[in-house]
């Protein structure tokens, strides 16, 4: 099993699990690998670092004896809700973004091609209120939200869509 660092054109990284080389080649020549954040079907390779087995290893040698520094205050971090957090950046963000989409899924109810009138509906008291989630066109988004209803365009990917395998 080869484990295999990718990239999508996005700049999302993520690992891909192949039988071998030849299997990943194959499959990203046929446009099957598909990033998991964005369905991005551009996927590259990174630089990985080979994991060595080396049999007959030496036992680490002990360390120099040194005198080891006195321990030194730290401050704390900001959390995320604290003053002067910075905010997730790299495989954080992916973990922060890929997280609220599941609780998105998991909190609302998808109505299909039918989002733009179930939306209506709930606007207009003719339906009982819950999120739902749905696909709507550019233009029938911007219609909703020209009639007071708040709309949010959020891509989802494929593998929250459907059952994992």
């Amino acid at each position: 099993m080869k484990v295999l660092n990718l990239r999508c054109a996005n700049g999302h990284g993520f690992e891909g699990w192949f039988a071998s080389e030849d299997d990943f080649l194959d499959q990203n020549g046929r446009a099957v690998v598909e990033c998991p954040l964005c369905a991005d079907r551009v996927i590259t390779r990174m630089p990985s670092a080979p994991r060595l087995n080396l049999s007959g290893a030496r036992a680490p040698q002990p360390a120099q004896a040194s005198p080891s520094p006195a321990p030194q205050p730290v401050a704390a971090q900001p959390g995320p809700s604290q003053p002067g957090a910075q905010p997730p950046a790299g495989a954080d963000l992916q973990v922060a973004w890929l997280a609220a989409a599941r609780r998105l899924v998991e909190t609302t109810e998808d109505v299909g091609a039918r989002f733009p009138e179930e939306a209506r509906r709930i606007h207009y008291g003719e339906s009982e209120p819950r999120g739902i989630r749905g696909q709507a066109t550019p233009e029938e988004r911007e219609a909703l939200r020209e009639e007071g209803i708040e709309v949010v365009a959020m891509p989802l990917p494929a593998a929250l869509k459907g059952p994992l395998q």
